[in-house]
C-alpha cells in the first residue's frame, strides 16, 4: 500500500526515517529528497577515498542507485545516512580496487579557499600537499582504514564491515598509519 502523496515543502523537511519509509515504498520523490540531502557529503566522502572528482561522482551514483535498489533491506530507517555512507565507501573502495590507479594521490589539486590572506592560503596549500603526499606513501590498506576513520567518521566496526577485516586489524592499521603521518608530518606541528 503506497502512502498518500506529501507536497514538496513535506517532503523537504520530513525526517529521514519517513523518506526512508516512503522510498522503499516505491516513492522516487521521497528518494530524491534523501539523494538531495546527502549526495554533498557522499561525493565528498568519495572523493577523499579515490583522489578524483571524476570517480567520486561514478561512485556517488553507483552508490545511489544501490541504495535506491536495496533500501527495502534497511532495518533502521532513521539510520539511513551512515548507510547511505557505508555504501558510498564501499563502492568507492571497490572503484578504487577496479581501477589500480594510475594517478597518483599527488595529482590531485585541492580548490584554494579565496578567502584566506596569501600566507595563510599558501600556507595551508603547502600543509595539504605535505599530507596528500604523506597519504599516498601509506600502504592502501592503511590509508583507506585512515580515510574511512579521519574523513568519514566510520566507527572501527564500520570500517571492519566495509573492508572485510576483523576490528583489532582495522586498530592495526589505523595505528600504524597515524603513527607514519605524525613521523612524517612534524614540521607542520
Amino acid at each position: 500500500m503506497t502512502a498518500p502523496p506529501l507536497t514538496a515543502d513535506a517532503l523537504s523537511s520530513a525526517a529521514d526515517g519517513l523518506l526512508a519509509e516512503r522510498a522503499s515504498d516505491g516513492d522516487s520523490k521521497a528518494f530524491e529528497v534523501l539523494a538531495r540531502r546527502y549526495a554533498p557529503a557522499m561525493r565528498g566522502y568519495a572523493r577523499r577515498i579515490t583522489g578524483s572528482f571524476a570517480d567520486a561522482d561514478d561512485a556517488v551514483q553507483e552508490s545511489l542507485l544501490q541504495a535506491w535498489t536495496k533500501l527495502g533491506d534497511l532495518s533502521e530507517p532513521n539510520a539511513v545516512r551512515g548507510w547511505m555512507m557505508r555504501i558510498t565507501a564501499n563502492a568507492s573502495i571497490n572503484l578504487v580496487r577496479r581501477r589500480k590507479s594510475t594517478t597518483s594521490i599527488d595529482a590531485v589539486e585541492d580548490p584554494a579557499d579565496p578567502a584566506p590572506t596569501p600566507e595563510t592560503a599558501a600556507l595551508t596549500a603547502t600543509g595539504m600537499t605535505a599530507l596528500t603526499a604523506a597519504l599516498a606513501r601509506l600502504p592502501e590498506e592503511q590509508r583507506h582504514c585512515w580515510v574511512l576513520k579521519e574523513m568519514g567518521n566510520q566507527s572501527y566496526e564500520e570500517i571492519a564491515r566495509t573492508l572485510g577485516i576483523t576490528s583489532d586489524s582495522v586498530r592495526g592499521r589505523l595505528s600504524r598509519a597515524r603513527a607514519t603521518l605524525l613521523k612524517e608530518m612534524e614540521a607542520w606541528q
